[in-house]
């Protein structure tokens, strides 16, 4: 039986075949199994906001499995953010294991194996983003998968009714209102694994430091002066030590300021208070004072030009 919620008139109940079909055509290529594929039942309903996509999943009893031989296909790495609603779920990665209650809050990446059981009826709320929007170092975010982030104490205490909310509203979920709304709920999943990985815990001088330098750098993404000079000056260090600090989240610090860069014009061009302004006065308020190579780097991030982005938009 499905979880128990009020039901929806266009909301289609699916069996296993079909669930399979929409489990991909919504996430990543998955193995779905279960022992009574004769009485399983699904139902999958998404919604998707530029490179962010939420997707509400109900469904009985099944596991869900990202096996090595289809991340060795090469689609492109995702994180997926997981907060049960109803029921339970186990998820496995990296050598941890953690099981699910409702509220409850997991990470877990696309480009390595992972593992998802649910052994009864239940609910739960997915968002699957490209690894970039979330403005952590590559190995804190590696720390954080399949751990258990309770949804009834601390940061993610906040977090979690508002993506509650989203899952219940995947319709309202369009336009220039829906992209803030998501991209609100990225900042909020960004502030809740910074608080679970200890990047805002003085006593760690290296971690410290990062946090200093990413709010830096996304404080000053307006001046045309931003580089690893201005930064390092600003944090009392040589700029040899600033490339390797970012060289050891493997990127680096021209890289980091291109793609906040660019994740700023893509929310402005979607802002109404920048409707008035031509794509070029956008780019160049964002530090990208070249007009046509501001449109060749956003077209190769995004698929489309800008101009395309905000007509479509």
């Amino acid at each position: 039986m499905l979880v128990t919620r009020e039901e929806r008139p266009h909301d289609e109940i699916f069996g296993i075949s079909r669930f399979r079909a929409a489990v991909d055509d919504s996430f990543v290529p998955l193995q779905v199994s279960t022992t009574r594929p004769d009485r399983f039942r699904g139902v999958v309903r998404g919604a998707q906001i530029d490179e962010v996509h939420i997707t509400d999943v109900r469904a009985t009893a099944h596991v869900v499995e990202r096996t090595p031989e289809l991340v060795a296909r090469g689609a492109s790495p995702y994180f997926k953010v997981s907060m049960m609603l109803a029921g339970t779920g186990l998820l496995i990665q990296d050598g941890r294991e953690t099981t699910l209650a409702p509220g409850d809050l997991a990470i877990y990446d696309t480009d390595r194996p992972y593992t998802l059981a649910f052994d009864d009826s239940f609910r739960t709320m997915v968002m699957m983003l490209p690894r970039h929007l979330i403005a952590l170092p590559a190995d804190v975010m590696g720390q954080l998968t399949a751990v258990r982030m309770s949804g009834s104490d601390g940061v993610a205490a906040f977090v979690a009714p508002y993506l509650t909310q989203l899952a219940e509203n995947l319709d309202q979920l369009t336009g220039a209102t829906g992209a803030r709304l998501m991209h609100s709920a990225v900042d909020l999943l960004t502030t809740v694994f910074t608080r679970e990985s200890g990047m805002d815990d003085a006593s760690d001088p290296h971690r410290a430091l990062l946090r200093r330098i990413y709010g830096y750098i996304d404080r000053h993404l307006a001046s045309p002066d931003l580089g690893p000079a201005s930064v390092a000056a600003a944090h009392y260090i040589s700029t040899r030590h600033l490339h390797a600090l970012f060289h050891a989240q493997e990127t680096t610090i021209s890289t980091w300021i291109r793609t906040r860069r660019l994740q700023q014009c893509q929310r402005s061009l979607l802002d109404p208070a920048f409707a008035d302004r031509p794509v070029s006065a956008v780019a160049a308020h964002w530090g990208f004072p070249d007009a046509a190579h501001f449109s060749r780097i956003f077209k190769t991030a995004f698929g489309v030009s800008p101009s395309e982005f905000r007509a479509t938009h």
